[in-house]
């Protein structure tokens, strides 16, 4: 049993991680983005938390993005969504696993209503990111903007009290080191947006 549960571990860090490489080397070949779209990237994805997070995750969207700043926050914010999505997928399988602690059930059961809210709060701001496109004026692209940032900051919360329930040596190893792995993979993400976020909200 214990090597099934090996197993089937296994398969999932796989599939998650290179599900998006996959993707992103599909989206890359079809684009024939122009030397200007992703210097574009480049250049803005200096000024993030994370630069070379960044620009390997949107990067293969340049095509799409072109020169845009808000194309490049509603990328990053809609690639930040799908991540949070596939991160509450893994989190959520991880209760099959045989022989866990009550407490590690308890932490992966809180863990993925954090990440259910860190998806909700996402969502909310890919929406807020539309309707800033279709303000009629400062006023209400200010407002719409305001909200876009609060709510992937309050994302970025959710994902951090996932983590801290990993914390300390009650949670086995193996268990508190792939779900923190993930939910910092996601908090970078998030963390990015709302800094490309900020950058276009200054712009306009």
């Amino acid at each position: 049993m214990a090597k099934l549960n090996q197993t089937f571990f296994l398969i999932l860090s796989i599939c998650y991680f290179l599900s998006p490489a996959l993707t992103a080397a599909t989206a890359a070949s079809r684009a024939g983005a122009s030397n200007k779209a992703v210097n574009f990237i480049q250049s803005s994805c200096k000024t993030t938390t994370y630069p070379a997070v960044c620009f390997h995750s949107l990067s293969a969207y340049a095509n799409a993005i072109q020169t845009s700043p808000k194309r490049l926050a509603e990328t990053a914010l809609a690639v930040t969504l799908s991540r949070a999505q596939s991160t509450k997928l893994f989190v959520s399988r991880l209760t099959r696993f045989k022989g866990l602690k009550k407490r590690e059930v308890e932490a992966i059961k809180d863990c993925v209503e954090e990440i259910n809210d860190t998806i909700d709060r996402l969502t909310k701001s890919v929406q807020e990111m539309k309707l800033c496109g279709s303000a009629k004026n400062q006023e209400q692209f200010a407002f719409h903007m305001s909200n876009a940032q609060t709510w992937t900051s309050a994302a970025l919360t959710d994902e951090n009290t996932c983590s801290d329930g990993f914390s300390g040596r009650v949670t086995d190893g193996r268990i508190k080191n792939s779900v923190r792995a993930r939910i910092v993979n996601v908090g970078h993400e998030t963390s990015n947006a709302l800094s490309l976020i900020n950058a276009f909200a200054k712009k306009y």
